[in-house]
């Protein structure tokens, strides 16, 4: 993101194909290119890339004297990608807030289903051969409104995490890009950009996991979002909202350093020029987010255990340590078990995954794959169109007032 002005496809102007001329001056002068353009620092028009002639390879340079009236008469096209620096972080924040919010909220049905799908010992009630027979179970048994129970508490985390994940992203990309190869594109950058914003997302974006979890599970003991919070922060005081928070983290790095590379891979083949494209971006979002949440998988089981802390497993862990301390101290490690039985969590990432391991062997791990990438496809993609669109949007009109400010000073 450039400091002074619209340029996020930063084009170097020592490219193939144009004058050292042309060169020369734009280095003097502080020109930058745009859109075949050649700008100067003010935004006025001063020459252009026009293709050569029949049998020339590449652009020739076609120089003009930036006088007023072509200043005025010849509008920059506006690049939606590159901000006014003093409305990038807020353009970037709002759009993120907008785009977390709608992914979240269309898509929290079938993430419902994930969760309840990821279940290690699920009851009979609760379990389902695939995605759209579960949620014909859940509407016929349990009510129309029950795959949607908890949606309020994620809209609320997932405005503010989302604001300082794509704000955090965009910020780190564009400087560690320019640090690293100025006017290319770093997938180095984008993936250490993904893996830092994660962390901001992640410490806003726990405790709301952790409440829409619990209302997400089968036979749910809690009345509403206010009653879980309650009970989890009675029972198991505030660290219980971020017990898997480690795990959340080591999950969402790899998933989200993929899944940016991935998308601004895609973008490169199908959105070279960074124009606003909705296909494009629609299409980048939903690949990138399969590859990365079929590789995650087994994080996310893990995670959803830590979450939910189901009796089921629990109680697995309790009978074997009954069975390991012998027949002589059987009953009297079952009989500590039951006391302990509403102290006893599993906590850190190494246990969940010996819990999962203990119950269902490797295919555990993948509990509820199918409902995660059919989830995730459509939840990425909604995210990077209605991301791009505000981005646009917002972009677009900050830069017509802001021209509009510089014909009233010139008048």
């Amino acid at each position: 993101m450039e400091a002074d002005g619209f340029v996020s496809r930063r084009t170097s102007v020592e490219t193939p194909g144009v004058d050292s001329r042309v060169t020369g001056a734009a280095a003097g002068a502080g020109f930058r290119w745009m859109g075949g353009r050649l700008l100067d620092t003010t935004g006025g028009f001063v020459g252009s890339l026009s293709p050569g002639m029949a049998g020339e390879q590449g652009f020739a340079p076609v120089l003009h004297r930036a006088t007023p009236e072509t200043s005025t008469s010849v509008e920059p096209e506006i690049d939606y990608e590159g901000l006014p620096q003093e409305a990038a972080t807020t353009t970037h924040m709002l759009a993120g807030a907008v785009a977390g919010i709608m992914e979240h909220c269309l898509m929290y049905p079938i993430d419902c289903v994930k969760t309840r799908m990821q279940s290690l010992h699920p009851e009979p009630g609760a379990r389902y051969r695939n995605v759209m027979d579960a949620l014909r179970q859940i509407v016929r048994t349990e009510g129309v409104w029950r795959p949607i129970r908890g949606v309020n508490v994620l809209a609320v985390g997932a405005g503010p995490a989302h604001a300082l994940y794509f704000a955090c992203y965009e910020k780190i990309k564009f400087s560690l890009s320019d640090a690293i190869h100025p006017g290319v594109n770093s997938h180095f950058a984008n993936g250490v950009a993904g893996c830092m914003a994660t962390v901001l997302h992640d410490a806003a974006m726990n405790p709301a996991e952790v409440v829409k979890q619990r209302m997400q599970m089968f036979n749910s003991p809690y009345r509403g979002v206010l009653d879980c919070v309650g009970s989890l922060w009675r029972h198991d005081g505030p660290a219980a909202f971020y017990r898997s928070y480690t795990t959340q983290l080591t999950m969402n790095v790899p998933f989200q350093a993929l899944h940016f590379i991935t998308y601004e891979y895609l973008q490169e083949l199908l959105n070279p020029h960074r124009q606003y494209n909705p296909s494009s971006h629609v299409v980048s979002g939903a690949l990138a987010g399969a590859l990365a949440a079929a590789a995650t998988t087994p994080l996310d089981v893990c995670k959803t255990l830590l979450n939910t802390q189901e009796a089921q497993a629990i109680h697995v862990i309790q009978a074997e340590a009954a069975t390991a301390s012998g027949a002589v101290g059987a009953a009297a490690a079952a009989t500590a078990g039951a006391t302990a039985g509403g102290s006893r969590h599993i906590s850190g990432l190494c246990e969940a995954f010996r819990t999962v391991y203990r119950t269902g062997g490797m295919p555990a791990f993948f509990k509820g794959v199918q409902a995660r990438i059919i989830y995730q496809m459509p939840s990425t993609a909604i995210s990077w169109s209605v991301y791009e669109f505000f981005k646009y949007i917002i972009t677009k009109r900050q830069h017509e007032r802001r021209l509009r400010g510089d014909r009233d000073g010139d008048k």
